[in-house]
């Protein structure tokens, strides 16, 4: 089968074809045939790092029509259309854990179901219990707003209730995931925007705070939050690793800092983030409140210029690659 394999070059990320075997599903596992799957920057761009080694079969996420059922799975019979994290899929076929897979609902394109698994989920562990808790009337602030994870976090908010704040350098972005519920728009990528925050909340600042930008925005994150205010950190796609941070200022107003990642998290926790999602949100998205924010969808032959688009910024929400 075709697929396309993200290795390392020069230190950073570059896209290779190959053609191999069809996977074929382990016990717990499902086989897919792939119809649509989407970019995410964590393999892609940040650094040019490739989680697992110098190179790995590219694609965390896709949505389309299992095809092969592993020793042990009853939860799914063949046909069913679904979507999830998989391992590998960029290609034609892809096997994944059962337990990731979610029920594609029925109004919803494989396109659109390849925009959910990577964003929806990772927003949603920032988001709800047990870590960003946050709930009705509260404030959330997302910097780099415009990434799918941004996108995905606006929607969840609303969801719940609460008030959005986002970052973004283009006020033409902020002005589209308006239409999704942001409710204030700061237009910027500097480290200016706390005092904007502290304003539009009464004095109180951000309840909830997601960097999605990295350690140059770490500081006026914290300088945004209020007492008892929670900060997730989950990008760093300003390069910037490091961060100075005010332990008076964490000490006093009782702050929460955690990290949300892919990288380490194991089969379990990632078992318990679906089957959250699936109860909590997924209910949403099946009856319509939530629609996937897709910003474009390219062809599988033309993945190198998905991989441009997503390294110039271009997009608000997600990219989406056709497998035809």
């Amino acid at each position: 089968m075709k697929s396309c394999w993200i290795v390392t070059k020069d230190h950073k990320a570059a896209l290779e074809w190959r053609d191999v075997a069809v996977p074929q599903p382990g016990a717990g596992e499902i086989q897919m045939k792939v119809h649509a799957t989407a970019l995410n920057r964590g393999e892609l761009v940040v650094g040019g790092v490739v989680h697992g080694g110098d190179e790995k079969l590219g694609g965390n996420e896709a949505a389309g029509v299992i095809t092969a059922l592993g020793e042990g799975v009853t939860q799914f019979k063949l046909g069913d259309k679904v979507c999830g994290r998989v391992r590998g899929g960029f290609a034609e076929y892809t096997i994944a854990p059962a337990h990731q897979m979610m029920p594609l609902p029925a109004h919803l394109s494989f396109e659109q179901g390849a925009a959910i698994p990577v964003a929806f989920i990772t927003g949603y562990e920032m988001i709800y219990p047990p870590y960003g808790c946050l709930k009705a009337g509260e404030w959330l602030l997302i910097t780099g707003v415009s990434a799918g994870v941004g996108a995905a976090c606006v929607q969840m908010a609303k969801l719940l209730g609460a008030k959005t704040i986002g970052t973004s350098g283009s006020a033409e972005k902020l002005e589209k995931l308006r239409g999704i519920g942001l409710d204030v728009a700061i237009t910027t990528r500097a480290p200016d925007f706390a005092a904007q925050v502290k304003e539009v909340t009464g004095g109180k600042g951000a309840d909830l705070a997601i960097n999605l930008v990295g350690g140059t925005l770490f500081g006026e994150c914290m300088r945004s939050l209020a007492r008892k205010g929670r900060l997730a950190v989950v990008g760093y796609v300003d390069g910037a690793l490091t961060a100075e941070i005010d332990l008076s200022a964490v000490h006093a107003n009782r702050l929460q800092i955690y990290g949300i990642s892919n990288a380490r998290i194991t089969q379990d926790e990632r078992r318990q983030a679906v089957a959250g999602f699936v109860r909590d949100v997924l209910p949403a998205i099946a009856d319509g409140r939530i629609t996937p924010m897709v910003d474009r969808v390219f062809a599988f032959a033309d993945m190198q210029a998905a991989k441009d688009c997503m390294e110039s910024s271009a997009m608000t929400g997600k990219i989406v690659v056709r497998i035809d």
